[in-house]
């Protein structure tokens, strides 16, 4: 497969790459709104790439205030079809200490408080997210980690909370009791708009404490959780470095993001508006508008 760009969603400090090549702060405009932040475009050995700062340069979002409809349209718009996030969490898996990275293959959505969809106007689309994660971007990762010698898991569940707060003690027993293996507030709706976008997506959660269940660990502090990013945040860098150079070769052309809107538009197309598929362009174009 040919033409594929990455994206890297993350922390502020993982654009803080050595080697990069004419980097600018783009400024996007969407229809949903103002992303994050601006995008970071620039060239790594000679592959154009585009870093997005979830909580934007600074940490002044909140998970449940992040526009991710802005932030996955302007994507769409720089022409990405990867996206590898990369994602603080913590662990409810008593093998899965702080500074273990994870790479997920699937989530448990908890949050309520986001707007998930590009099509909640007039145009209906079901998309799947049996198998939310691309396989050929979790190889890639977990080739990078390989190299590195970098401790991870591959495979694992992702419990997406709404936050800002942490979990209860009653919760987080409960998560466990799912047999999930870490929690977060940032990667839903993230996943789904992505999968409905068809931009291929994986999780690389990386570890930074135990959530309260573990009695050693009862209070989750800022502090702490910061101390691990930063030991995290090299590691994460040279993972990085090495995926943007062999991710396309991981690609499979089976994907499950791959053209899946060919199927999931219910609407029956006489009843769209111009006024909404022009929304949409950015989105599902390439459906909405075929000759």
């Amino acid at each position: 497969m040919t033409n594929s760009k990455l994206a890297i969603i993350g922390g502020s400090g993982l654009y803080e790459i050595e080697g990069l090549k004419n980097p600018k702060w783009k400024k996007v405009k969407t229809p949903w709104g103002d992303p994050s932040d601006k995008i970071l475009n620039f060239k790594y050995n000679g592959k154009e790439v585009c870093f997005l700062p979830r909580h934007a340069r600074g940490h002044k979002i909140s998970p449940t205030n992040i526009n991710f409809r802005a932030n996955i349209d302007a994507l769409k718009q720089l022409g990405v079809t990867d996206i590898v996030s990369v994602s603080a969490v913590g662990s409810l898996k008593e093998n899965l200490d702080p500074g273990t990275f994870v790479l997920i293959d699937q989530f448990i959505d908890r949050t309520f408080s986001r707007t998930k969809t590009f099509f909640d106007e007039e145009i209906v689309a079901h998309v799947s997210m049996a198998h939310p994660t691309s396989v050929g971007l979790a190889n890639a990762c977990e080739n990078a980690l390989k190299q590195l010698k970098i401790k991870y898991q591959k495979g694992g569940t992702y419990i997406v909370m709404e936050g800002p707060q942490f979990s209860s003690l009653a919760e987080s027993s409960l998560y466990r009791s799912w047999n999930a293996d870490v929690i977060g507030m940032t990667n839903m709706p993230e996943a789904k708009l992505a999968r409905e976008a068809e931009i291929r997506y994986t999780t690389v959660a990386m570890v930074t404490d135990f959530d309260c269940w573990h009695p050693d660990h009862e209070n989750v502090e800022v502090q702490m959780i910061i101390k691990t990013l930063m030991d995290n945040a090299e590691k994460a860098k040279n993972m990085i470095k090495i995926v943007i150079e062999n991710f396309e070769s991981e690609v499979k052309k089976n994907d499950p993001a791959n053209n899946c809107l060919d199927t999931a538009i219910i609407t029956n197309p006489k009843l769209m508006t111009k006024k909404t598929k022009k929304k949409l362009k950015n989105i599902a174009g390439r459906v909405l508008f075929k000759k």
